[in-house]
């Protein structure tokens, strides 16, 4: 039997696999803003009441699998972690305290998938994704 959530109204169990990529595709996502991005987002998604199952960051990407409640849109939610996530890491990355209009950190655009009953796959893809991308460097430069 599936563990479903509820709200006063309704049962459920959302799930979404989304991948949103660095601006101009650049791999800044390494060391220490690499670890400051995942507790962000997990903060974030808290506060939203959003849950975090798995996420992966890259060097210029970011996986994420969220159980998301019906009463938000994903659309909605990426838009939040996305927009959010970039002011904080604007912040802390690059010390600034205002003016980030013009300021970019993620590509415009996302990737967004429903789980589904496939979670064990979609979460075993994301968790190993490193893996699986250097597998494909090394079958590139071959």
């Amino acid at each position: 039997m599936r563990d479903w959530q509820s709200l006063s109204h309704v049962k459920w169990e959302c799930k979404y696999h989304v991948v949103f990529v660095a601006k101009y595709r650049k791999k800044v996502l390494f060391g220490r803003l690499r670890k400051e991005v995942g507790q962000i987002l997990r903060q974030l998604c808290r506060q939203k009441g959003v849950e975090l199952v798995e996420g992966h960051a890259m060097k210029d990407h970011v996986h994420l699998v969220l159980s998301v409640p019906p009463k938000f849109s994903i659309a909605m939610v990426v838009g939040y972690l996305k927009g959010k996530s970039a002011i904080h890491i604007h912040r802390r990355a690059h010390g600034l305290k205002q003016g980030f209009t013009g300021k970019h950190f993620w590509s415009r655009g996302y990737c967004v998938s429903t789980v589904g009953l496939d979670e064990k796959t979609v979460r075993e893809y994301v968790r190993h994704q490193d893996d699986q991308d250097h597998q494909a460097e090394l079958n590139f430069n071959l």
